[in-house]
């Protein structure tokens, strides 16, 4: 097995029982970003000299004696979060030469653990996609098949896990962004809870849903990282401090909801053999799946699009070409400069996701629409709520799908909209949500979605393991 295919447990024994250098491991993962990015485009900027200078520093930690979970292991950061003296584009024009002046909380408390960034990933432009088409700076493409998109909004980060760039990845999840491309890339992809993480230093789409979360190879290490990311930061006022009481005691006994509203909108038959086995497997290990009812998930995706919008439409004004963002150099006055800027800036998708959100909030509609999509949300929030009572657990698939092909939904908005159908219902209700490696459809990956109680994320992260074991 070569260096950057390691995990991070594997690679841990091997640091610490000094089989291997993190400088040695660090060379592996930049060597297989030189081999194939320039084919995959999953990485937009690489900071090979920095790296090797804090893997350096790692080993000479190591050697001292110093340990931890993420000492000395390699990875990536969606290129929507703050790096301080490494560009941060959002993968947008507007944003083209930024340099954070400051490290997003969690770059600052990976650094601290000792992990080594490599450099920043692709995504849909300002997290605004499912497929990573988006981007200013190109497409993403799927490490399992190069015609396939690698899903957004997070595609590069969960392109670079699955192609082994590097042992884990950050990711953000505001509406499935982690969670649906690491389904389409065969990889695990982790949403905490809401508040869970800090997203000082993120720079946001949707403040309400938005969640940073890893992209890992598999799911104990992605309690790893998430360990070292969660906790209360002053910077963020939605951020907390949870002492997970709960525990969690094996599958035997444990009471899983299948929502039958998601087997109704399910059409594609890879899917439903997969999840089909993953419930046959769960109740031969013991557990209890049975069939409920979130009436309110049909509403997800339209209510989704009212919110994210409207928060999209308020957090992008502040991209005006003097304080943030690249300015136009033809205007004529004050006014000219605003339009070319923000013309020239943002991308298509950007461009109807503000139009989309000014027009619900603008007088007149804001009752109809924005308020209307409010009202709902709380009624899917209660469907879950309702649900927990009963059950530990909800199980469904990840995406409707196995990754499409690169290109086929770009002239159809609301189709692609629609690739975040299972995923949107998590993000409304701020719960911790996991995708892990189902199996394969067509030679291309899918992944089933675990969605557990709020701020029980260690507990989620303990089952999915569990299952993930039982699947292979």
């Amino acid at each position: 097995m070569l260096l950057n295919e390691l995990t991070i447990k594997e690679a841990r024994e091997k640091l610490d029982t000094f089989q291997i250098s993190a400088l040695e491991l660090t060379n592996a993962c930049l060597e297989a970003i030189k081999k194939r990015n320039q084919e995959l485009n999953a990485v937009l900027e690489i900071c090979s000299k920095e790296a090797i200078l804090e893997a350096k520093q790692a080993d000479k930690k190591l050697k001292q004696g110093l340990r931890g979970p993420l000492l000395g292991i390699p990875y990536l950061a969606k290129d929507i979060l703050m790096t301080k003296e490494v560009k941060t584009t959002a993968a947008s024009k507007i944003l083209i030469n930024y340099v954070a002046p400051y490290d997003a909380t969690v770059i600052k408390k990976l650094k601290e653990a000792g992990a080594i960034l490599l450099g920043k990933t692709n995504l849909d432009e300002f997290a605004h996609g499912a497929s990573t088409e988006n981007s200013a700076f190109g497409v993403t493409k799927n490490p399992h098949n190069e015609s396939r998109v690698a899903g957004g909004s997070s595609g590069g980060s969960a392109a670079a896990v699955a192609a082994n760039f590097c042992l884990f990845s950050l990711g953000t999840d505001t509406g499935g962004s982690i969670r649906q491309p690491a389904s389409f890339c065969g990889v695990v992809g982790f949403k905490p809870s809401y508040g869970r993480v800090s997203r000082f230093g993120l720079l946001s789409m949707t403040s309400s849903t938005d969640v940073i979360g890893p992209i890992t190879k598999n799911v104990e290490d992605a309690a790893l990282v998430f360990e070292v990311i969660q906790g209360l930061d002053q910077h963020d006022a939605t951020s907390l401090e949870v002492k997970e009481t709960e525990n969690f005691t094996g599958l035997s006994g444990l009471k899983i909801a299948l929502p039958r509203e998601y087997f109704s909108q399910l059409k594609n038959e890879g899917v439903k053999k997969i999840l089909e086995k993953a419930v046959e497997k769960l109740k031969q290990a013991g557990a209890v799946v049975q069939e409920v009812s979130l009436p309110n998930s049909r509403f997800g995706i339209p209510v989704y699009y009212i919110i994210t919008p409207s928060e999209i439409s308020s957090n992008l004004a502040r991209f005006d070409g003097i304080a943030w963002g690249e300015g136009s150099k033809e205007a004529q006055n004050l006014h000219d400069f605003y339009f070319k800027t923000r013309g020239e800036g943002f991308g298509a998708e950007t461009k109807r996701r503000i139009m989309l959100g000014t027009y619900a909030l603008s007088a007149g509609y804001f009752d109809s629409y924005y308020q209307k999509a409010q009202a709902v949300r709380s009624l899917i929030i209660e469907d879950f709520r309702l649900v927990f009572q009963d059950y530990d657990f909800i199980l469904g698939p990840t995406t409707p799908h196995e990754a499409f092909k690169i290109g086929a939904q770009t002239n159809d908005p609301l189709a692609m909209y629609l690739e975040d159908i299972f995923v949107t219902g998590a993000s409304l209700a701020g719960l911790p949500a996991i995708s892990i490696p189902g199996a394969d459809s067509e030679e291309l990956p899918i992944g089933l979605q675990l969605i557990g109680q709020k701020f029980q994320d260690q507990k989620l992260l303990a089952l999915a393991e569990a299952l993930q074991k039982i699947l292979i």
